[in-house]
Formats: C-alpha cells, sequence, structure tokens
C-alpha cells in the first residue's frame, strides 16, 4: 500500500498497517477483540464521551484484512453470527385492541430504554414478533423509544441508529461532498424501526409520536453519546407504505433509492425501492454538515 487511505472515518498510513501488524507479531494470544481495544488506546480514538471506539476498530480491522492488508488473528467465536442469531426472549403482552381519539391515551409516557432492562427486553420483542423487518439487535449508536399510554399500555416502537452511508437523494438535499459526507455522518441518525403495534387504531398516533420525539432526539444523544443529531433519516418501503404520517409530521421527501442494496457491486440484486426522508432539527443544519466548525 503506497498511499495513505480513509477507512472507517479514520486515515490509515503505512505506517498505522505496519503497527497493526506487529502487535499481532508481537502478541500472539489476543484475540480481535483485546487487539481492537489495545489500538483504540494506542491511538487514543475516542467518542465524544470519551469511550474508545472499539466497535469501529474492529470493522476498522476487518475490512483492512478484507483488503488483503492485514492477517487478523482466527476468530475465538463468531460473534456478529451469534449476535445476530441469539434468541429474542418473550415477554408477555396485553393484545386488546385500543382505539379512539388521541386524547384519550395522554398523556403518553415516552421512555429512552436503558439497556438490558425489562423495558429493553419488551421492547426487542415487539419489534421482532410485529415489525414487518424483524428485529435482532443492533450496534453502533442507537436510541429506542418505548411509548405507552397513561393507562401503562405500550403503543409503540422507534428505533433510531447509525445514518446510511451514502444515498443521493439525502446527500443532494444536504449539498454533501464526498468529504464532508464522511466527516459529519455521526451527525444524522436513521430512524431504522417505527412499529404502531398491530391493535392500536388511533389516528395522528403516529405523525405525532414523531414530532414529539423529533423535539428531544438531540438532547437525548447528547446525554447518551456527548454529541448533537443535526438531520433525521428514513428509508420508507413504497411497495408497502405511503409515508403519510413522515409526511404529517413535516418530513421532506427527497427522492427515492434506486433499488439496489449496499452490497450489491455488480447491479445484480434487485430490492424494493424506497422513499428517502429527512428532518432537519436545527435551521443551521447545513451549515454545520457543510462546513468545517
Amino acid at each position: 500500500m503506497k498511499n495513505d487511505m480513509v477507512v472507517q472515518g479514520r486515515k490509515i498510513t503505512p505506517a498505522d498497517i505496519q503497527l497493526i501488524k506487529q502487535l499481532i507479531v508481537d502478541n500472539p494470544s489476543w484475540g480481535r477483540t483485546r487487539l481492537s481495544k489495545e489500538l483504540c488506546h494506542l491511538w487514543d480514538w475516542r467518542n465524544l464521551k470519551g469511550r474508545i471506539k472499539d466497535m469501529a476498530c474492529r470493522s476498522l480491522l476487518l475490512k483492512l484484512e478484507r483488503a488483503g492488508h492485514i492477517i487478523l488473528p482466527p476468530s475465538k467465536r463468531n460473534t456478529a453470527k451469534a449476535f445476530r442469531n441469539r434468541p429474542i426472549t418473550f415477554i408477555p403482552h396485553c393484545t386488546e385492541k385500543i382505539s379512539g381519539s388521541l386524547k384519550t391515551l395522554r398523556p403518553l409516557g415516552i421512555t429512552n430504554i436503558l439497556p438490558r432492562t425489562q423495558d429493553d427486553k419488551l421492547f426487542n420483542c415487539l419489534l421482532a414478533r410485529y415489525h414487518y423487518l424483524g428485529y435482532k439487535g443492533i450496534v453502533g449508536e442507537n436510541i429506542k423509544y418505548l411509548v405507552r399510554s397513561c393507562s401503562g399500555r405500550p403503543l409503540a416502537c422507534l428505533l433510531f441508529g447509525s445514518a446510511a452511508w451514502k444515498t443521493n437523494p439525502r446527500d443532494s438535499f444536504i449539498g454533501w461532498d464526498s468529504l464532508n459526507r464522511k466527516n459529519k455522518l455521526n451527525f444524522i441518525t436513521n430512524n431504522m424501526r417505527f412499529l404502531i403495534l398491530p391493535w392500536i387504531q388511533v389516528p395522528h398516533l403516529a405523525s405525532h409520536l414523531l414530532s414529539r420525539i423529533s423535539r428531544r432526539l438531540s438532547s437525548d444523544w447528547i446525554t447518551k453519546y456527548g454529541h448533537p443529531i443535526y438531520l433525521l433519516e428514513t428509508f420508507v418501503d413504497r411497495s408497502r407504505f405511503r409515508g403519510v404520517c413522515y409526511r404529517a409530521a413535516n418530513w421532506i421527501l427527497t427522492g427515492q433509492t434506486k433499488g439496489r442494496t449496499r452490497n450489491d457491486r455488480d447491479h445484480i440484486i434487485k430490492a424494493p425501492v424506497k422513499d428517502v426522508y429527512v428532518y432537519p432539527l436545527s435551521k443551521k443544519f447545513r451549515e454545520v454538515l457543510c462546513y468545517d466548525s
């Protein structure tokens, strides 16, 4: 490798590659997790809350191996596969129909879920059982919201996670070039799952929740991860939904995807065309996302 490159948002030099190789040679007992953590400490690679970026580093190492720059120690266990295939615990819940007007459910309780709590288990169970995409867990920065009625009945689940690496309608709307996207992508989050439970039939509930949560999400993100969010995005499958609740909550339709997946390098994998919606959380979002601060 003659030139520097950018992997996982970090500049990697030939000296960095040599450092990784030397760490592997000098420490044959280290697994991949230990290697990534030690590398984070050596690079002082941390998020804004001061935590080492262990998951990002593991992804970086895997990408370097796939590109042929390093050879990682054998995986002691297929943790990614185990994570994806681990069973979702069933949590008993009432499925009795709820209908009527939104005011009969107020005040709504919107909980920012903490990991490994009973609410977290219930959230995972509901998404896995009732969302059309299912749910097997999530890695990276994310926030989960569980919504309950005034009587404590679960109504909805919303999951926000990592933004899409690249999508032309969103990037054109922002005015992004590749460098700005690489440097500022963590200031966007993707509404990856939005589930109104199937026995809930309450008009305007979905758009109301989008509006409520958009007002608090950046603050919640700062508390959890130490940096704000300036723009929300989501992808709506046009074959299933019309995006009515997003439009009612003033999200902006920026265009459509091309019906490909992120791994479709040969343009042969067909995927549903999706509408790309965004919602700015600040009037100055372009100023923040397009220029160095």
